[in-house]
């Protein structure tokens, strides 16, 4: 059986292919409420005080070469009637 994502989870798996510092930590996926799948990239950081902490990026699989994307709505109703002619 496949394994499917419930909304609003994700997982990162470590990124075996970083090759330079500007490069995720960790990559992954991420089924995100009115955003559709997603990708996920975080980054180790360590703040001022010493402690660790995660930076993460989130951008919709959908997205275009700009980074804009189309927002998924839920459907409604009214939505399953579009294609009717009467």
């Amino acid at each position: 059986m496949a394994y499917e994502m419930k909304p609003n989870t994700g997982s990162l798996f470590k990124n075996d292919r970083k090759e330079a510092d500007t490069h995720p930590d960790y990559k992954g996926t991420a089924l995100v409420d009115g955003l559709g799948e997603c990708w996920l990239d975080a980054w180790i950081n360590t703040a001022k005080d010493g402690s660790k902490y995660m930076s993460l990026k989130i951008k919709p699989k959908n997205a275009d070469q700009t980074g804009s994307y189309a927002r998924q709505e839920p459907a409604t109703a009214d939505d399953d009637m579009d294609g009717i002619p009467f």
